[in-house]
């Protein structure tokens, strides 16, 4: 083993790691003990906090104008070196209401007492621009995520950080997907990706470079931003707004908004590791597996004195997962004395992550008494390597067959230089009984310079590797402020690259012979957004509020060519030989291009409540008009009434749209799939709607999707206790999503190839983009939480959210399509959530449901399983923590797939709660200053 190898090898071992976490947990602790034993020497105020049952606060902290000192585990803050009295003391600690006393002496003892507060509500800025309101008085449902609900996660992305605590938000990891490898698709109310606009410090976030070709349904197709590139660590709360909001925010906004706030604190910081293992599935002799690693910091700094640079890094790595079984094929060739086959021959599991890196930094300052200069960067990359479908050495079409496995495809290396396919090598037929090729007519081909079969490259077949370099970066800045008369201001501009280098290796292009090359660079693809945003916002009075601004923006999607060989048509096509890279095609030079869509848009809304804040009313209209799908024109209103003290209702409406993207409209894509119904792979290909080819099949332009969204809800809060219903119906008509799957005929094969799809010959099947069908989302959302003190807290959060296809064109979407649009998410989602503070030691458990979902890959529906996850973290020492816990702590999986031996995938890979069964993990964290 080399020496690199061993120390990731030690990286990734928890048992090493836990150890080290202790040995510096027990310095940071004699440390902060010594320091504290210190102070007690030199004269001080002893102040203890108490809760009302004379119980110790350990969380609470004392000030004395800027001295500010957190109490120790016996609930007790030295303040020393005061100087002479009076002194203004203040006692404050989370879940409490604050609490001044004045003492007339710098030495001495006090007590006091703090009473519990009622239920903390989040302020949320996302669905309104009039003052930030909390979660109960919002005009629409939206979800508060605060910073500690993913510190006390151990989930290495944002993405499933986010999945386990919004009930409507969905996220699979879906292994053999081409480009969703590298950038998972995420739904929000069971609609697309691309129906949830993301924010990021009210922001839109540019688009991701990733079109979903193999989507799991609801998502194919879709191209959404990326928030995976979002370090955890940099975040202050997550806004979930569960209501259409394209009046308010533009397109992509039907679903709802997903809005992450940066952190923005001038000083403080933390610093953490967490480290954690998969436990492994249920097949013999495999153990744990997909470990990983994660190294994450944040720093606040001033920037003189009005203004503040936030800093948040994050790195790390993480192994590959197999849930595999060895394919029925793969096993029958070694059981027919192949020895070349690998075990497995295919792998079903999470990708591997290298050089997994997140940078954010979030800024402002002051550049006059009411002005401030603002702005977010980031920059992400990583390295992702998944795999793909096996190719069986003996039946794999134009690679090692011609006929289905009956003989094995023999090239011939004359024809091929004189292009006259006449035989002129004399190569001799190799038939295939029983899995295994004649012996004796393989090895004169062996022999025979002038004749060729795949099976000298790869004797036990071959699985390709995919996957790709990603980067993400952005860059937005602004200057607002306000004049004498109340009226604020805010000009902003901002631009956001995505890019993915594709890579795919151990395959080949068959029609080069022996002389392919078997790794291959594809070719990129890179979304580019610019946003140019002024906005207004004026209270005339506290009763009435008015906002309006105007907002242009221009889309870019790129696609670079791939190298020559991973797209050309090679001298043994002719003969039956597949062109292109096998299993992900190279762009070819008349498939590459840049396509840009400017659109530019105009809102106003205004805001209306009582003088006791009993009844607001809100509205919003939106013009917008893009350069290639003319003007539309969307409007919302909203209610909320308190109908009696701790109780209100609230309502909305609203229009909503989404354009298709210049990715959507233009792009091409082979993908190589299981087709279920000849138990074989087969070559699909996705091309542009606007395709001659696809005309002759209905094709056309695409249209911009419309919306029509209702909510209704109830909101009751008793002091500790609050609960939220909402109800909600989205029907989007002009539904986008990719059409069924048509037969290629010879002639339609030719017009391909003519327009770029250099692979055409290939194909079994082709798609395309269509929008000729209209859907309606409904269901509802509740939210309980339960806070009988400062110490704990059970949290109840259950979301049902089904879809039905209320029209749809039978010639261009199967039924089998309809299907996987109506039941591949499932339609109950519920966890409720236990917090707990004991001394030193903070507890968490959450016990989850997944409802039952349907997979096309299977052609079966899996049922609905129950999850659980606990997290215990102590409190070592001043600032220092160390946790462990477990997702999916009872090691669960789906039932096992009906079709497990003929792919070799053991479990459901559209699994929403993950195919990799328990996730053991470990964390240490050190923090500083009182902004964290």
């Amino acid at each position: 083993m080399s020496a690199e190898r061993s120390k990731i090898a030690v990286g990734h071992n928890p048992i090493i790691f836990v150890r080290h976490v202790l040995a510096l947990a027990s310095m940071a602790f004699a440390v902060s003990l010594t320091v504290q034993q210190a102070a007690a020497q030199s004269p001080c105020l002893e102040v203890r906090v108490l809760d009302p049952t004379s119980a110790q606060l350990p969380t609470a902290a004392v000030s004395v104008g800027s001295k500010e000192v957190p109490v120790d585990d016996s609930g007790v803050a030295m303040l020393c070196d005061l100087g002479p009295g009076p002194h203004s003391v203040v006692v404050f600690a989370p879940g409490f209401e604050p609490q001044e006393v004045e003492v007339l002496q710098a030495t001495g003892q006090i007590t006091v007492v703090l009473q519990i507060e009622a239920v903390t509500q989040e302020l949320v800025v996302v669905g309104t621009r009039a003052e930030a309101r909390t979660v109960t008085e919002s005009l629409v449902p939206v979800d508060v995520i605060a910073a500690e609900e993913f510190v006390q996660q151990g989930g290495p992305d944002l993405l499933s950080q986010l999945r386990n605590v919004v009930p409507s938000f969905n996220v699979t990891r879906q292994p053999i997907a081409d480009a969703a490898t590298i950038i998972r698709p995420a739904n929000l109310r069971n609609l697309a990706p691309d129906h949830t606009l993301v924010l990021v410090n009210g922001k839109r976030r540019h688009r991701g470079a990733v079109i979903t070709w193999i989507g799991g349904g609801v998502a194919d197709g879709s191209q959404g931003a990326d928030i995976s590139v979002i370090p955890s660590i940099a975040l202050k709360q997550v806004e979930v707004l569960r209501d259409g909001a394209s009046a308010q925010y533009g397109s992509d906004a039907i679903a709802g908004v997903l809005n992450f706030t940066l952190k923005d604190a001038p000083s403080g910081g933390s610093v953490e590791v967490r480290a954690g293992t998969y436990q492994g599935g249920d097949i013999p002799g495999r153990g744990p597996d997909g470990h990983s690693i994660t190294y994450a910091a944040n720093v606040g700094m001033p920037l003189g004195e009005d203004g503040f640079a936030n800093l948040s890094f994050e790195y790390g790595n993480s192994d590959p997962t197999d849930r595999s079984v060895q394919r029925a094929d793969a096993t029958a060739l070694i059981a027919a004395g192949n020895t070349a086959v690998r075990n497995p021959a295919q792998v079903w599991g999470s990708p591997e992550e290298r050089n997994n890196t997140k940078f954010f930094a979030n800024f402002g300052k002051l550049v006059g008494e009411s002005t401030q200069a603002y702005g977010h960067v980031n920059y992400a990359s990583r390295r992702v390597t998944g795999g793909f479908f096996f190719r069986n050495p003996n039946t794999r079409s134009a690679v090692f067959s011609g006929d289905g496995g009956k003989t094995l495809l023999v090239g011939d290396a004359l024809d091929a230089r004189d292009g006259i396919l006449d035989g002129s090598a004399s190569c001799p037929v190799v038939p295939v009984v029983n899995h295994v090729p004649d012996q004796a007519a393989l090895s004169q081909v062996f022999s025979d310079p002038n004749c060729f079969s795949f099976q000298e490259l790869f004797p036990g077949g071959f699985t390709p590797n995919f996957g790709g370099f990603y980067i993400d970066n952005s860059a937005v800045g602004g200057i607002r402020g306000q004049f004498a008369g109340g009226l604020r201001w805010d000009a902003s501009a901002s631009v956001g690259t995505s890019e993915v280098d594709f890579f795919i290796n151990n395959t080949v292009n068959a029609s080069l012979g022996p002389d392919t090359p078997t790794e291959f660079k594809p070719g990129l693809y890179r979304q580019q957004d610019l946003n140019l945003n002024f906005d207004i916002a004026y209270e005339a009075s506290e009763l009435v509020h008015f906002a309006a601004g105007a907002e242009v923006r221009n889309e870019q999607f790129t696609i670079e060519e791939g190298q020559e060989e991973s797209w050309t048509f090679g001298p043994y096509a002719q003969q039956g030989f597949s062109a292109a890279s096998n299993g992900f095609p190279g762009f070819s030079p008349i498939a590459v291009g840049s396509w840009n869509r400017r659109n530019s848009a105009l809102y106003a809304d205004i805001e209306l409540s009582d003088a006791e804040n009993r009844l607001i009313w809100g509205g919003a209209l939106r013009f917008e008009r893009f350069a290639d799908f003319g003007n539309t024109l969307n409007w919302k209103t909203a209610a909320r009434a308190e109908v009696a003290d701790g109780f209100a209702v609230r309502a909305s409406a609203s229009t909503g749209f989404r354009a298709p993207t210049p990715g959507q409209q233009n792009a091409f894509n082979v993908s190589t799939i299981f087709d279920i119904t000849v138990q074989e792979l087969v070559n699909r290909g996705t091309i542009p709607s606007n395709s001659q080819v696809a005309a002759l099949r209905g094709g056309h332009g695409l249209r911009p999707e419309t919306s029509m969204n209702f909510t209704a809800g109830a909101i009751a809060e008793a002091g500790i206790f609050t609960l939220t219903a909402d109800f909600f119906r989205i029907a989007v008509s002009d539904r986008l999503t990719l059409s069924k799957n048509f037969t290629l005929s010879e002639s339609e094969v030719t017009d391909l190839i003519a327009e770029g799809v250099t692979s055409a010959r290939n194909l079994s099947t082709f798609r395309f983009f269509v929008n000729d069908f209209d859907t309606v989302t409904q269901g509802i959302d509740i939210v309980a939480v339960l806070a009988p003190t400062a110490r704990s807290e059970l949290s109840f959060l259950y979301n049902h959210t089904g879809t039905n296809v209320t029209e749809y064109d039978p010639e261009l979407l199967s039924d089998e399509r309809i299907r996987r649009l109506q039941y591949s998410l499932p339609l109950d989602r519920l966890n409720a959530t236990w917090k707990q503070r004991i001394g030193r030691f903070s507890l968490m458990g959450r016990l989850s449901y997944y409802g039952e979902w349907y997979e096309r890959r299977d052609n079966h529906t899996y049922p609905g399983e129950w999850i659980v996850d606990f997290e215990i973290d102590y409190k070592l020492g001043k600032g220092v923590s160390i946790a462990g816990g477990a997702q999916n702590a009872l090691n669960n999986f789906t039932d096992i797939s009906p079709s497990q031996y003929a792919v070799g995938s053991q479990f459901s890979q559209a699994s929403p709660f993950g195919f990799n069964g328990a996730y053991w993990y470990t964390r240490l964290n050190y923090a500083w200053g009182t902004s964290f």
